[in-house]
């Protein structure tokens, strides 16, 4: 067999279901054993050769965190992947100062998942700047401790502040104004001095060391290398997944996390005056910074900073100052939000017409707009609230265009979609009755049945309470063979 050999490790069959369909042959994977639980692991990496550990970190007996140290004190072994969601920040700092080089989000498209892989077989990180940010910072094991002054030197140590910021080779090159390969050799001599395994390790050390603080180290800016347009180029952005910022063509960079929450609690609220103690209750919640409202003014004249073109000499940019609060002017700037909300209404217009196969090609494109959690990191309850909006959209329309496949007679398509979905989402029991439907039509009676019993254990040991109707129907439909 060839292709990249992966180990899954999950203590949930239907979980381990949804990535072999997502790890497939075709793609160039090959499944080289699974285990239920972090116990399992060495034996299972001792009977089978495995170039990737998928690790999950929630697990009965020994977890995700536990059997990464465990392999990393055991000597030589294939690089860990771990599988996390936005509400494992502490397992996920556990698990990265275990020894696991990268992470998955549990809701990320399955390309993510793809490209992580075959990252890490490579011998790359798979880290989320952001979210790394967030998790170390929060669970920092010591604020106060510092690097000897005598291991680095004062470039060594800019380095390995922009490694911990997430900045690649390249980026590092360009700020500091030196070439890639110094750039690498100034790694190496890091990881050599600290005794660090590898990247991800740096940027662990980074953040227990202090050397880098989300929302008060930002890297500095390359300087442009054209002159200044005369007239700016139009602003976009995207919060379909991590918020992202372009003028024109060129990525902006938006400083840090609590410094995004405040432009996206305004961005999503275009053309609308928010007051500030809003701003203050959408970004900080309860537990607002002892300035109050007057911290307000310094992050809106960073937001600015960074989002003003370099010719355009406007005072207040897009963010205008108002007599009661602060107003994003939308004019002419494009957020990902409106192409959603214009395929879902052409999906709408579709199956009004009875075009079940234009509709469901809608809802893909729409579907496609997400690269990830919406908001991914950043903090608040604004943002929190467009998360849990934006996500609840996502998954409807994965409902929708499922129903729009079985319709259409394309059972196995539906299938394979819906278990990656419900393996993400095990609790959400439209997406079962419809993975149960979409098994039955395909004649697997026995899987509709079994898609139906671990639902049912999932949902009475999490929350002690049993299936509803509409899981029930299906399954007595699937009894009747109906």
């Amino acid at each position: 067999m060839t292709g990249i050999r992966v180990l899954l490790v999950d203590d949930q069959e239907l979980v381990r279901s949804g990535l072999r369909r997502i790890l497939r042959p075709r793609d160039g994977f090959v499944i080289a054993g699974e285990c239920g639980d972090g116990a399992d692991v060495p034996a299972a990496l001792a009977a089978t050769e495995a170039d990737v550990v998928v690790m999950d970190l929630r697990m009965k007996h020994i977890d995700g965190i536990e059997a990464t140290r465990r392999l990393r004190l055991g000597g030589p072994h294939p690089p860990v992947l771990a599988l996390t969601t936005f509400d494992d920040d502490e397992l996920l700092a556990g698990a990265l100062r275990a020894g696991a080089v990268g992470y998955v989000l549990k809701d990320s498209p399955a390309e993510d998942l793809i490209r992580a892989v075959r990252a890490v077989a490579a011998g790359d990180a798979w880290l989320d700047a952001a979210v790394t940010a967030r998790v170390l910072t929060a669970y920092r094991r010591s604020a106060s401790r510092t690097v000897p002054a005598d291991l680095l030197t004062s470039r060594e140590l800019d380095v390995l502040r922009a490694v911990g910021r997430g900045q690649s080779d390249a980026e590092i090159a360009g700020a500091l104004h030196i070439s890639e390969v110094t750039v690498q050799s100034h790694v190496g001599r890091i990881l050599a001095k600290l005794g660090l395994r590898d990247r991800p390790a740096a940027v662990v050390y980074a953040f227990d060391h202090g050397l880098v603080t989300p929302g008060q180290d930002t890297p500095d800016p390359v300087p442009p290398a054209v002159a200044p347009r005369v007239s700016p180029a139009p602003l976009r952005f995207s919060v379909l997944g991590p918020l992202r910022a372009w003028r024109g063509t060129t990525p902006l960079d938006l400083g840090p996390t609590r410094q995004q929450a405040l432009l996206a609690a305004l961005l999503l609220r275009p053309d609308t005056v928010v007051s500030d103690t809003e701003l203050l209750d959408d970004v900080w919640g309860l537990e607002p910074p002892g300035t109050g409202t007057d911290v307000l003014p310094t992050y809106v004249l960073r937001i600015r900073n960074c989002l003003r073109a370099p010719a355009e000499t406007t005072k207040d940019s897009v963010v205008r100052r108002e007599r009661t609060g602060y107003l994003f002017a939308g004019q002419g700037v494009a957020t990902d939000v409106a192409p959603l909300s214009a395929l879902v209404a052409e999906a709408d217009a579709a199956e009004a017409a009875a075009d079940l196969a234009a509709a469901a090609e809608a809802c893909a494109g729409a579907i496609g707009l997400f690269h990830g959690e919406p908001l991914a990191g950043l903090p608040g309850p604004f943002a929190e609230g467009e998360r849990r909006r934006f996500g609840e959209r996502k998954l409807v329309l994965l409902q929708r265009k499922a129903d729009l496949q079985l319709r259409l007679g394309r059972h196995t398509e539906a299938a394979e979609e819906l278990a990656v979905a419900l393996a993400a989402h095990p609790h959400r029991e439209p997406l079962a009755a419809l993975l149960m439907r979409a098994l039955h039509l395909r004649g697997l009676r026995a899987d509709a049945l079994a898609v139906y019993r671990q639902v049912r254990e999932r949902l009475r040991h999490d929350y002690g309470v049993e299936p509803g109707e509409e899981l029930d129907r299906t399954r007595a439909a699937v009894l009747r063979g109906r």
